[in-house]
């Protein structure tokens, strides 16, 4: 026996001394470990678990079992996924056609998807093939997860965890999307999004940023609505401009009544002027001719003495 051992001991010291033999071994337990992982059930189980921890209609499992159509898609496209990524071409697209005929959502097998995903409703769910949804996230009906064009390799967004997606919402192309991101309804995201962050309207503006905020994931409907304060923001400039050109024009309207008045009351005086303006030149008149009669000297008049006519007695 004791030769036995230190032969098999010195077989096992050659072979694992062998560089080549001891990075196959690593290699087989990485293998291994990822295998242990992929079969593991745990992702299946929170699945179902976070449905009553997000939804308040859910009141028993059964129910919740048979009646959501967002733990039907996300069972079936696990294992349409794990058949995805051993290189099984048909059976994965068959899997995720049929998913997508019971239940209306339309998950690629190859789009990777995080434990604790809820897909509330899901009607109209489109999730692309390279699209990344992180771990306990919760997503609305009608959102699109989709591409830009058709470029090949990783063309579809990353959802990072405890991310919430309005309904409606289109998030598209290669961008990222921080954890615990909050995207309104309706809202179009063509662009990165920070952490902590609120994204709403068309295109997608992130309006806050606010770290461990306390408002409850299902509660999106409190969202600040940028385009209401905009267009509240727009009336009450319009309201206020109205208010200044309304002053302006009763000042316009009183400054015309004014020259108006004036305007008649002008008229009106002006026969009266014209009098005056006769009377001061009748008056100014006179005194010139006054004043000229008094500087003027009179010429002394000298009168011609009477001729005396002598009457010659005429010779008869």
């Amino acid at each position: 026996m004791q030769k036995s051992d230190y032969r098999i001991e010195k077989f096992l010291t050659e072979k694992i001394s062998d560089e080549t033999v001891l990075n196959c071994a690593i290699e087989d337990m990485d293998k291994a470990e990822k295998l242990g992982k992929k079969i593991s059930f745990e992702p299946i189980w929170s699945d179902f678990r976070i449905i009553f921890e997000r939804d308040p209609a859910a009141h028993n499992w059964l129910e919740v079992l048979f009646c959501y159509p967002g733990l039907h898609a996300l069972w079936l496209h696990r294992i349409a996924h794990w058949l995805y990524e051993r290189q099984i071409s048909f059976f994965p697209r068959l899997i995720s056609h049929i998913a997508r005929f019971l239940t209306g959502i339309e998950i690629h097998p190859g789009a990777k998807i995080g434990k604790g995903v809820f897909i509330d409703h899901g009607m109209g769910v489109v999730i692309g093939e390279t699209a990344i949804i992180g771990e306990y996230s919760l997503i609305y009906q009608g959102v699109t997860l989709g591409g830009t064009g058709k470029e090949s390799g990783k063309r579809h967004p990353t959802l990072g965890k405890q991310t919430i997606i309005g309904a409606g919402a289109k998030i598209l192309g290669n961008i990222h999307i921080g954890d615990r991101v909050r995207v309104g309804a309706s809202s179009v995201v063509l662009r990165d999004v920070p952490s902590d962050s609120t994204v709403v309207g068309v295109p997608g503006r992130n309006i806050s940023r606010t770290q461990n905020s306390p408002l409850y994931p299902l509660e999106h409907g409190k969202l600040p609505d940028l385009e209401g304060k905009a267009i509240i923001s727009l009336l009450e400039r319009v309201e206020r401009a109205e208010k200044q050109l309304q002053s302006l024009t009763l000042q316009f309207q009183e400054q015309e009544f004014k020259e108006q008045i004036q305007q008649k009351e002008s008229q009106e005086r002006e026969p009266q002027a014209k009098e005056v303006r006769a009377k001061e030149f009748k008056n100014e008149d006179s005194r010139i001719k006054i004043s000229r009669a008094r500087t003027h000297k009179p010429e002394l008049v000298t009168k011609e003495p009477p001729k005396c006519h002598i009457m010659t007695a005429q010779k008869p």
